[in-house]
């Protein structure tokens, strides 16, 4: 089974923790539910989206993992259960959250599996997901629209504030 990129978002706090030191405990849950992490990209702190939305920002990153042999939709499930480990209580659309874990690409996974489309239909869209994914997969290029995730970020012309924090590493910078 090929590796799938995990794009991780926070912007509120859990526990005590927050930010980059919250996005540090996430790496451990994902071990924790036996997905190894294969790659990890700095933290990136962005504007929350919609931007008029009034939340705190949000840290993101994105990690590689071997899924084993799961496919999507039980990746999928495996995701939400570490989310709310997390607190992660899904109410609307954009709502601020703990813990956001979504699969950006799996492989060569091409589609719709159950609840999880692949790639992810909005990643090409959002510059906090591809500034971490071009730092772990400078080579990866989108399976349907044919760029690369340079080219892909180079496209959304640099709208949104992104801002590197710290690399995401099992200890503090």
């Amino acid at each position: 089974m090929p590796s799938a990129y995990i794009a991780l978002g926070t912007n509120i706090p859990f526990n005590g923790l927050s930010g980059l030191a919250l996005l540090l405990q996430a790496v451990p849950a994902l071990e924790a539910a036996r997905f190894q992490t294969l790659a990890r990209s700095s933290v990136w702190q962005t504007e929350a989206w919609p931007p008029d939305s009034g939340q705190a920002d949000y840290f993101n990153a994105v990690v590689e993992i071997d899924p084993g042999s799961v496919e999507p939709q039980r990746l999928y499930e495996a995701l939400r259960g570490v989310e709310a480990q997390f607190g992660r209580e899904r109410r609307e659309r954009w709502a601020a959250r703990t813990l956001d874990l979504d699969i950006v690409a799996m492989g060569n996974f091409v589609g719709v599996f159950g609840e999880v489309v692949l790639p992810h239909p909005r990643m090409h869209e959002r510059p906090f997901v591809l500034a971490p994914l071009a730092e772990i997969a400078p080579n990866w290029r989108h399976p349907t629209l044919g760029a690369n995730v340079g080219e892909l970020l180079s496209a959304t012309g640099g709208q949104t504030r992104l801002k590197r924090v710290a690399p995401l590493c099992t200890s503090a910078p």
